[in-house]
């Protein structure tokens, strides 16, 4: 993460620690976001608020509210759904990274279950040898945990 500098606006060093500093605020022409102090273009989440309210509430179309606000139609709907499914969080940029036990697929999840079934005593921790020596991948004890409740909870609902 960046280190903020001494002479940084304080609020741009927060809207990058919660990653919603807007990377092209000066994309934004809306004139509510023009020389009003309430409403900051650097901040994305009131930037796809506002762009989603504009349509919703000021029956503004779609094209003309994400040009204003710097984004595409697609964006918009994105964002929309996003707004929709988790509020105000789901307007907030994810988490950089992979998503999920992306190593323990499905196969590593059947023998790692299998290890298990083979010897009840094991434990996660005794099976991240046996999983990097045939797959090739190293992970944390934990992430075996949870990806074999997920495992076994897909398996339980389709068995």
């Amino acid at each position: 993460m960046a280190r903020q500098s001494s002479t940084e606006d304080p609020k741009i060093g927060e809207l990058r620690a919660t990653r919603s500093l807007n990377p092209h605020p000066q994309a934004v022409t809306d004139e509510a976001f023009c020389g009003n102090e309430f409403f900051d273009a650097r901040d994305v989440v009131q930037v796809k608020y506002e762009m989603v309210r504009r349509v919703r509430v000021d029956a503004v179309p779609v094209t003309e509210s994400a040009a204003a606000f710097g984004y595409s139609r697609q964006s918009y709907y994105e964002a929309a759904a996003a707004l929709d499914a988790a509020g105000l969080d789901g307007l907030a940029p994810a988490k950089p990274g992979p998503r999920g036990g992306h190593k323990l697929t499905a196969e590593v999840c059947v023998f790692a279950q299998e290890l298990l079934d083979g010897d009840p005593a094991l434990r996660a921790k005794d099976l991240v040898v046996p999983i990097e020596d045939r797959f090739g991948v190293r992970v944390h004890p934990r992430s075996i945990e949870r990806a074999l409740a997920r495992f076994r909870g897909s398996t339980d609902e389709t068995g």
